[in-house]
Formats: C-alpha cells, structure tokens, sequence
C-alpha cells in the first residue's frame, strides 16, 4: 500500500470527505492537523505551495482539495450496470433528504455527490434551522449524513458529467468514468463559488485566495486578511475571521446588505476594516499572494493593501453546466421547476438552491429535497 497522508483543519469539510472516502476504501492514511500544528502548516505549504487544506500526499503525488476523480482512479472501484429508481445527483441538504425520502418509500436509490453537505458546509453558524439554537454547518450536515447511511442508498463520491435519456431509462456518465442508469432523476447539486473575476486568479487559488474560510481560516491565525462580499456570508467569515486573524479588511462593491443579526455583530468587531463602494482591482504577489489593490468606484482612487490572504464571498454559480440543451434554465442557469419540483422533462425532478426557487435557505431545500423525493415515487408507481 502506498503511503498516504492527509493534511487538514478541524472544520474542514473536505477534509473529512477525503478521509471518508479513503477509509470506505480500507486505505490506511495519516492524518494532520495543520490548524493547530504550524510547523506541519509550514511543511504543507512547502511540499505542496498551499495555504488551503485539504492536502494529501500518496507517496510522492500531492492532491490538492478532494479531488473525487484522481481518488477514485487510485483508490476507487466503479459499480456500474445496474439499474435504479431514482438517481439523486448532489447531497447537501435537498439530496440528502430526498435520499431518505426514497429510501424510506423502498426504492432503489444511488446518490452521486463529490462532496457530502454541499454549500452547507462552508457556514460557520446556523441559527435559524429549527430544533438548533446554534450550529456549524459541517454539524448539521454530519446529523443528515448519519441519517443517510442508516437508510439503504447506494452512496458514490463522483462527479456527474453528462445526463441524457436512451428509451425509458435515464444515463449519467461520471467524472471517473462510470455510468449509472435509472427510471427518474432528482437534480440538487446546488451551487459552486462565484470567482472575483480579477486577473491572475487562479494562479492564486489555494495560495493565499480562498474560497472556503472554514477550511483554511485556520491557516491565517494572527495574519491580515481581507473578505470580498457585503451578504451574510461575508459578513459572517468577517465575524469569525476577526477572531482569528490579527485584522480583517472587508472589501464590498456597493453597501452592506445582509441580515441585521450579522450587522450587529460586525459592528462589534474592532479589527474588522470596512471599504464601501469599492472592488478588487489586481492581485499581487509572487508564488504567494502577498497583496492587493482596490478601486473605490465612485471617486475611482486606488488602494493597495498588504496582507496574507483573501476570502472571496461574492455569491455562487448554479452547477448546471453540464445540463445545457438537456433542461430548460433560466438566464441564471437555474433549474425552471413547478411548484412541484417538477422539470420540463418527464422523470426528472429538482430541488434546492440549483432551482429556481426565491428561498435559497438549508430548510427550504430540505422541504423542496422532499417533495421532489415524493414526486418522484407517485410518477414511478404510475
């Protein structure tokens, strides 16, 4: 067995989906907490160039993040031909909780999700789902998990890549290269980070630019950093990160528009730096982000701000791509769906933030993840 070692932070989401999956597949791994270990931190960074977690190492391969498909390929053994009710692409709340529903009403279920939790995971707080008074997104999402594998639902940590139908079946191929075939379909892989759209972003990814705060948050402890948003998300990675960072600069295009809870706590924070009206103009830096520079956009001066790294909240893009010409979406790439979670095609259900509903919270999707469940099992038993 090769040796694997896996670099993480405590409230990492993909970290716990890379362990997760490495020991569904009997891989023995070792496993590091960076966030509270800086010199295993340091040593991270030097081996791989990243300031963002999950990294792991299989000899002498680095994988950065939880790379489902390069995973798969070394560890991983795809189970194809057979054919199910229902096939349920994404699992954050609407998946899987219309993944109990089905399970429950005994039908053949296979749930494909590169990551368990969805957009869920990346909430540091959660205080408005009901039987909580307060929780962490990754929390919440572990209760759903369990939940999950207690009922009878076949579980595979991929990528869907295409779907069509041939006669009466519908056929998803996967980013691994498996093929999955089933009578209906419920669509709820929600959304992925909007990026800043500046220059050189990707060269930074993963160096200092993070899209993920709960992930890497930890990396930056006593460091400056700046946010990029004025939504709740933002505002809530400014409030944790103020604890964590020795000075957050919240960067936001036109004005703080978030709920007044967060505006609250926000105000509270001493070392939290507001810019209104401004954007990010340019990235700088060598192999590592080292600063930035901003445009205020009604005066158009410029400021340059030396720091450690960004957290970019700037909203999300539907994960929709691979539907075009299959579904009909709205000019947000939205899934269009009844009220009823039915698509424009027969047998294929949606659910959650990927559609078009105006509600884009956990508990709405978990309502919508059980309708559209529900749907799917009355148009099977006609």
């Amino acid at each position: 067995m090769p040796r694997v070692t896996v670099y993480s932070t405590p409230n990492c989401p993909y970290c716990r989906m890379v362990k997760a999956f490495l020991d569904k597949h009997g891989v023995d791994y070792m496993a590091i907490d960076v966030g509270t270990d800086r010199e295993q931190a340091k040593k991270m960074v030097e081996l791989s160039g990243q300031y963002g977690v999950p990294v792991t190492t299989v000899d002498d391969e680095i994988i950065v993040g939880f790379d489902a498909q390069r995973l798969n390929e070394l560890f991983g053994s795809a189970k194809e031909g057979d054919i199910y009710d229902v096939l349920i692409v994404g699992a954050g709340p609407a998946g899987l909780t219309a993944g109990v529903y089905c399970s429950r009403k005994m039908l053949n279920t296979i749930l494909i999700s590169e990551n368990i939790g969805g957009q869920a995971l990346e909430s540091w707080a959660i205080e408005n789902y009901m039987g909580y008074r307060m929780v962490t997104g990754e929390d919440l999402m572990h209760k759903f998990e369990e939940q999950v594998r207690g009922e009878h639902i076949h579980l595979e940590l991929d990528r869907v890549q295409s779907l069509k139908k041939e006669g009466d079946l519908f056929v998803a191929e996967t980013a691994t290269g498996a093929t999955y075939f089933a009578k209906t379909v419920i669509l709820t892989q929600g959304k992925r980070p909007r990026k800043l759209g500046v220059e050189g972003e990707e060269r930074y990814m993963g160096r200092g630019l993070s899209v993920c705060s709960t992930c890497d948050g930890p990396l930056f402890r006593d460091k400056v950093v700046a946010v990029v948003g004025g939504g709740n998300s933002a505002l809530q990675t400014a409030i944790e990160m103020s604890k964590i960072a020795k000075e957050v600069h919240l960067i936001v295009r036109s004005t703080v528009k978030a709920d007044a809870a967060y505006v609250k706590r926000y105000e509270e924070q001493k070392n939290i730096i507001t810019y209104l009206h401004h954007a990010v103009a340019s990235l700088h830096g060598n192999a590592i982000l080292n600063g930035i520079t901003i445009k205020d956009r009604e005066s158009g001066k410029e400021t340059t701000l030396t720091l450690d790294g960004v957290f970019a909240e700037v909203g999300w893009i539907p994960n929709t791509d691979f539907l075009e010409g299959v579904l009909r979406l709205n000019d947000q790439k939205e899934i269009e769906i009844d009220i009823n979670c039915h698509t424009n095609v027969p047998g294929i259900f949606a659910a959650g933030d990927v559609t078009t509903i105006k509600t884009k919270q956990i508990i709405t999707a978990a309502g919508e993840g059980a309708k559209a469940a529900l749907e799917a099992y009355e148009y099977l038993t006609r």
